[in-house]
């Protein structure tokens, strides 16, 4: 079974402090022993997050950015927390994969939620006082560091 070992981290909320921070984290000893497949959906998932904090949240006045992952006997467990703008409605986006007609390029974007929810268990969102709260679970191998 797999140590249990927290990573925490803030970062500014932008582009380049993004992919900075996301680069610090997985070389922290609690994540170092994640599997190549593990790191990439991990790396994946957060990316897709933390940037539309940036390009959303984040698109009026610039902020700070928490990151908290656990990993535990059940997975890692991760929560991102800003102060910028609420998700529209107050609830995360649907999710679904882009409409491409058949012979059509792919779109630049368009399938950052739906990446997120196919990768992401237990998703939540909660907006708490002026703060976004966003946490998930990703699953990761029960195996020896």
């Amino acid at each position: 079974m797999r140590a249990e070992g927290t990573a925490r981290i803030t970062l500014p909320g932008d582009p380049l402090a993004v992919r900075d921070g996301l680069r610090q984290l997985f070389t922290m000893r609690a994540l170092r022993h994640l599997t190549e497949d593990e790191r990439g959906t991990a790396e994946l998932v957060l990316a897709e997050a933390l940037n539309n904090i940036v390009e959303h949240a984040y698109a009026r006045a610039p902020g700070e950015i928490d990151l908290w992952l656990h990993l535990t006997g059940t997975g890692m467990l991760c929560r991102i927390t800003d102060r910028g703008a609420p998700m529209p409605a107050g609830t995360l986006p649907p999710g679904l994969p882009p409409c491409i007609g058949k012979g059509a390029d792919l779109p630049e974007g368009g399938f950052g939620w739906y990446l997120i929810r196919t990768l992401a268990r237990d998703l939540d969102y909660r907006r708490i006082a002026d703060r976004n709260e966003l946490s998930f679970r990703l699953d990761v191998q029960q195996s020896a560091p």
